[in-house]
């Protein structure tokens, strides 16, 4: 098993996103991310485990730095494809992230850096999600999600989670992209819907929609 297929890119790629939420990552969460299997997916990280690209103890999985360098390599070619489909062929947001899974395992080290210049190196996704540099160099904000805020409490979108088509849809109908300043107005109890305020507009957002949302 070589550690540049497609199956074990598309394996380290979700667990580093996941460890941005949850460390280390639960075999069941990496099953639900991955729409497989608990027994397939326990196969492979012993697989993964034993090339020295994760540990796994009782609690979860974590990348080594092997698995970080080239996780971090497939998430760089992932979102500058998004940016490619987004600003040059035209996609909508929405549209990308599928395409983009396919054209991250088939990209070249020299096409991926002539992309990356005829783009102006770019530093988010379309997502607001950072792009990790050739080095793997990757900066990130100081964030938290939208549905951790207080009413009266104001912020600046960062980023929103991409893997939902209908979601994306629907964020963009509201207006709730990144660089946009969004206000909390009132938080239901119990966890009920937030309102918030966006570019004058008022909506009533449920926490799972605001809690994909990142501010700053």
């Amino acid at each position: 098993m070589e550690a540049d297929t497609p199956r074990v890119e598309e394996y380290l790629e979700s667990i580093y996103k996941l460890q941005q939420d949850q460390y280390p990552v639960s075999t069941s969460r990496l099953a639900e991310h991955l729409k497989l299997s608990a027994p397939s997916v326990s196969e492979m990280v012993k697989k993964l485990a034993n090339r020295g690209l994760l540990s796994h103890t009782e609690k979860g999985v974590c990348l080594t730095e092997e698995g970080k360098s080239i996780a971090k390599k497939v998430i760089r070619r992932h979102r500058l494809s998004e940016r490619l489909l987004t600003d040059v062929l035209g996609y909508r947001w929405d549209e990308v992230h599928d395409e983009a899974c396919r054209l991250e395992h088939a990209i070249s080290s020299e096409m991926e850096e002539r992309i990356s210049e005829s783009l102006g190196n770019p530093r988010t996704c379309p997502h607001g999600h950072p792009i990790p540099d050739k080095d793997g160099v990757l900066v990130k904000e100081n964030v938290k999600s939208l549905s951790e805020l207080k009413a009266s409490d104001r912020g600046i979108i960062v980023s929103v989670f991409e893997e939902d088509p209908r979601m994306l849809k629907y964020m963009a109908s509201l207006g709730l992209i990144p660089d946009v300043c969004v206000r909390v107005e009132e938080v239901a109890p119990f966890g009920g819907p937030m309102i918030v305020c966006v570019s004058g507009s008022r909506y009533a957002l449920g926490r799972e929609v605001a809690s994909r949302i990142k501010v700053k």
